[in-house]
């Protein structure tokens, strides 16, 4: 039996190394020779510019003596024998010199990040305004405008909420190993791309160049880690009776694409560094929940949630629409411009017409993405829109102390007036999916109805 198991171990050995062996990380560059449009897009787009090492062509701030100040500190930003530099507090709150070593981010802001000791890298908390100056932008602005944080606080540039390894790596360069001691409180963080490469998303691509090599038509999905080939893409139809599109390849696929993305489009745990795209997602991740902290009662963003959370609360992804389906995998743009992107789908015939949304032509509160993804602005300057697609409930704001898609354009007026306009137009108020939001109101408040509110939501 001892014979047997010590067999069985080493086959164990010898299949797990093979299997490393022949899904080896290769970088993008073998890509482009067959994928020459794929890589192009890429090129410039945010996951191509993720990270990048602190260079004249990457660095997009002023550091031509530029001075930023904030609650009695006043910190510098130079240039000293061609490297980048800043001058500010650091782990014992007095100023000092700084190099610049990595940027991070591209638009509308960009941040910079400092080398530790013990592997640490740090992400200053003072970032680069990237919009145009015209839109407020070319300026250095802090995240934190109104606090006083010094640096025992975790929010502080050296603490460990602003931590490369910890917060941020995983989801900025392929294949990232953070690699941390505990015992010595050390990184020795990895990376095979430092950006967002082909392979963050197709998988290591060393068996996928012996196919085609060998056009070995026995190698599973072309020698990938998961199938993302044209042939995937979802095949939408409108139907002409409800007007409505209707998905014509359903499959499980739709959902495992989008936990590919989720990985790092999420609020999320990470349980561990091992994620190949193809894996399960929750084998690796533990999404976060519906909790009051992140999202209001009805489920609309509120932290920042990155995306996933709300998507899957949405009709369109229980529909099986992915991310793909309104976002160009590798440009990362949009397919469409504004709500053209919508009309992919949804007939402009139906939607764009005013007795849909009741407002002037091509005024915002004609728009399907203001109104039903409203946006709300994160690191001071990056406006994103909700995923969940909701139907507009300014009457449940009130009672949910939530904010509504109405008075977010119309700041002059109070959600009591938006939702009787609504109940005009319509007759009744739409209701939409967010019958749980009473609820989760309740529960958070520790209502003495609360759970039976729940459980009537539950029926």
């Amino acid at each position: 039996m001892k014979l047997i198991k010590i067999f069985v171990y080493s086959l164990a050995i010898f299949f797990n190394s093979t299997l490393l062996m022949a899904s080896e990380y290769v970088g993008d560059q073998p890509c482009k020779d067959c994928h020459a449009k794929e890589h192009q897009l890429w090129q410039g787009s945010h996951h191509d510019l993720a990270m990048q090492e602190a260079t004249s062509q990457t660095v997009l701030g002023n550091f031509k003596q530029a001075k930023f100040s904030k609650k009695g500190v006043t910190s510098t930003f130079f240039m000293r024998n061609g490297q980048f530099m800043v001058n500010t507090d650091g782990t014992d709150n007095s100023l000092q010199d700084f190099e610049i070593s990595y940027t991070f981010g591209v638009y509308p802001l960009q941040q910079y990040m400092v080398k530790f000791p013990k592997g640490k890298i740090q992400v200053l908390d003072i970032a680069w305004d990237s919009r145009s100056k015209a839109e407020g932008g070319q300026r250095w602005f802090s995240l934190h405008p109104e606090e006083d944080i010094k640096a025992d606080d975790v929010l502080h540039w050296t603490g460990p909420n602003l931590n490369w390894n910890y917060m941020c790596a995983d989801c900025h360069s392929t294949n990232l190993k953070k690699n941390y001691d505990a015992v010595t409180d050390t990184y020795n963080t990895q990376w095979d791309s430092i950006n967002v490469s082909c392979e963050a998303c197709h998988g290591p691509a060393s068996k996928h160049i012996a196919w085609v090599e060998k056009k070995d038509t026995n190698i599973k999905n072309k020698g990938l880690t998961i199938k993302l080939s044209a042939a995937n893409i979802n095949q939408w139809q409108f139907n002409k009776e409800t007007g409505k599109p209707e998905l014509q390849n359903a499959s499980n696929a739709s959902h495992s694409k989008v936990e590919l993305c989720a990985k790092c489009h999420s609020r999320r745990a990470q349980l561990d560094d091992k994620f190949v795209p193809g894996n399960n997602f929750r084998d690796h991740y533990l999404p976060s929940l519906l909790t009051e902290n992140l999202y209001h009662a009805d489920g609309k963003i509120k932290d920042e949630v990155y995306v996933y959370g709300s998507f899957l609360q949405s009709k369109m992804y229980q529909a099986g629409v992915t991310c793909t389906d309104c976002h160009n995998p590798h440009s990362l743009e949009r397919k469409a411009q504004g709500d053209q992107v919508c009309q992919q789908c949804h007939l402009p015939t139906k939607y764009t017409s005013s007795k849909h949304h009741f407002h002037k032509p091509d005024s915002a509160g004609a728009s399907c993405i203001s109104c039903h993804m409203p946006a709300k602005t994160y690191m001071g300057v990056d406006e994103r829109n909700d995923h969940s697609f909701r139907v507009p409930r300014p009457d449940l704001a009130k009672q949910i102390d939530a904010p509504d898609a109405c008075t977010l354009c119309h700041q002059d007026k109070k959600s009591d007036w938006a939702a009787d306009a609504i109940k005009k137009w319509y007759g009744k108020t739409p209701e939409g999916y967010q019958k749980f939001a009473p609820a989760l109101q309740a529960l958070a408040e520790q209502d003495k109805d609360a759970l039976h509110l729940a459980y009537g939501v539950l029926l």
